[in-house]
């Protein structure tokens, strides 16, 4: 295990951005997969491996250098120390400017690399935004409270991440809800015909 842990953090000091991104990427994965088998019941034979690559391109491509790049700004203009009135000055930035920006972009790259015509990504982000802005207020702030103030800058995006399975299985869920939902429609309908 220590060699696994020395490779890791000889990647992540010398590819920060890159090693993020995998590590976001791998994790949002899991978060779909979670999505898919434990609140969808999907059988793991039938995970949709399409959804679960689109949910780890968009954590590869924009929410791995997003984060990333974010928490350095934030530890450039803050310093890295975890004083107090840093964290929470930190804490007020991600959570009123980051956040709110950040959960329209990422739902909108998610319609995207699933295809979905631009009105009806539109449609799905007017619908699902507030809400998820509202989950987001009740983990993230507090979260984010002890990443600032306990975690290193280099593992700050590992942490978030770490916690975020749980986040991704949510966000997973709920992108995918209306489509879930018809699928299980379009099944009962076959079944009762």
């Amino acid at each position: 295990m220590g060699t696994v842990l020395r490779i890791y953090e000889n990647a992540l000091r010398r590819y920060p951005l890159l090693t993020s991104s995998i590590q976001t990427s791998m994790l949002m994965a899991t978060g779909d997969i979670i999505s898919q088998t434990v609140i969808e019941e999907t059988s793991l034979k039938k995970v949709n491996l399409k959804r679960t690559a689109q949910f780890a391109s968009v954590g590869l491509f924009l929410a791995g250098p997003a984060l990333t790049t974010w928490y350095r700004v934030l530890a450039k203009t803050f310093g890295d120390k975890g004083h107090t009135s840093v964290v929470l000055k930190k804490v007020a930035l991600d959570q009123f400017v980051f956040a709110p920006a950040f959960i329209g972009v990422f739902l909108t790259a998610l319609g995207v690399v699933q295809g979905k015509d631009p009105q009806v990504t539109v449609a799905e982000v007017k619908k699902n935004y507030l809400d998820v802005v509202i989950s987001n207020y009740k983990l993230w702030p507090w979260v984010q409270l002890g990443n600032f103030y306990l975690v290193p800058l280099r593992y700050q995006v590992l942490v978030v991440q770490l916690v975020a399975i749980l986040w991704n299985t949510y966000l997973s869920w709920k992108t995918q809800a209306s489509d879930v939902i018809k699928t299980k429609d379009v099944s009962t309908n076959l079944v009762e015909q």
